[in-house]
């Protein structure tokens, strides 16, 4: 059975651990409200599950979390930038800003990351420069753990695609290239579930497969077949080819390796303003997912959700009664604060 925690509390916890690591004050924040942000919408997989990695790869070299990165080029719009293997999430935050003072003076601007870690969900990040009035596009390269089209060896990762418009809760889409997340397997896998459903992986051999174990080791599926797979070189490209980063296999697993993941990530920002009146922006995409939402309902269903809906009705209720963490996930959290001699909170 889950425990629930107060958001705040897990916050303040998880900043402790990433301090107690080495990870200055102002970024071990960051990471926690990033990661916990995640909880809090239901996305599980890049919420605090996240944090036993992120050390590890601390500890290990892998990750520098000193580093703040360098602007390696800047030209109009256009911005190049160098993570030099620190923190994903403050990365993030550095290439968000750097977007949105470049669409406030050209309308519209790209930021490409080279040489970053994982920077949590996307959605953390489109949120970010939509609180400013810009629509905000992110994408990222992972550890190759998906196989081409008609391919049986792994050559891209989940690459997610992600979309936030600015305005009252509206629309927000964060997906992967794959039918689910990596986490999500990883998650399956730490609650001890032995299957999960059909059309998450493959085995080795590019088969399909329901066993949780054999999916860790084996192939994500992608989405929609070869339209995943085109989405997902699409991402790589914006991401890895265009910021001269590590590109495909190059990319370091989550799991193994001893060098850094050197990931590379993309941060579209267009100011709406340019084009619209923000309230007008806001009152017509508010009829557009209106008139999307009138749809009959298909049999089987209530009613018709748009993008970010089931993860604000989450995050509310989150935050009225606490966010679920599995007993295997807290046990590894108690173990991690009593190493740091971190205090643990009442009920973990």
């Amino acid at each position: 059975m889950s425990l629930r925690f107060r958001a705040d509390d897990l916050i303040g916890f998880t900043a402790e651990l990433a301090l107690a690591s080495g990870v200055p004050a102002d970024l071990a924040r960051l990471v926690a409200e990033s990661l916990v942000a995640a909880n809090l919408r239901g996305v599980d997989s890049h919420g605090l599950q996240q944090i036993p990695f992120y050390l590890d790869q601390i500890a290990k070299g892998r990750m520098n979390p000193l580093a703040r990165g360098t602007v390696i080029s800047e030209s109009g719009a256009c911005l190049l930038f160098d993570g030099e293997n620190g923190i994903g999430q403050g990365i993030a935050a550095t290439c968000c800003d750097e977007a949105v003072r470049l669409a406030r003076a050209h309308g519209i601007s790209m930021v490409v990351a080279r040489n970053s870690s994982h920077y949590g969900a996307a959605a953390f990040w489109t949120q970010r420069i939509a609180e400013h009035g810009c629509i905000g596009i992110s994408m990222c390269n992972a550890g190759a753990r998906v196989a081409p089209w008609q391919g049986r060896d792994p050559r891209v990762g989940t690459n997610p695609i992600c979309m936030c418009v600015p305005g009252p809760k509206t629309w927000l889409l964060d997906m992967a290239t794959t039918t689910v997340a990596f986490g999500k397997i990883v998650a399956a896998a730490a609650k001890g579930s032995d299957a999960i459903p059909v059309g998450w992986a493959m085995n080795a051999d590019g088969q399909p497969t329901t066993d949780t174990q054999t999916a860790l080791h084996g192939l994500l599926m992608p989405l929609g077949g070869y339209k995943g797979s085109g989405l997902a070189l699409m991402a790589e490209i914006l991401c890895a080819v265009l910021s001269g980063g590590a590109m495909s296999s190059e990319v370091g697993d989550l799991f193994e390796g001893r060098g850094p993941r050197r990931i590379s990530q993309m941060f579209l920002a267009i100011d709406v303003g340019r084009f619209l009146p923000p309230e007008e922006f806001a009152a017509r995409m508010r009829t557009l997912v209106d008139q999307v939402k009138s749809s009959r309902p298909a049999a089987g269903y209530d009613e018709v959700l748009v993008a970010g809906d089931p993860e604000w009705r989450t995050e509310q209720e989150r935050h009225r009664d606490g966010i679920p963490l599995a007993p295997d996930l807290c046990l590894k959290l108690r173990e991690l604060a009593r190493e740091r001699g971190v205090s643990i909170p009442e009920g973990l």
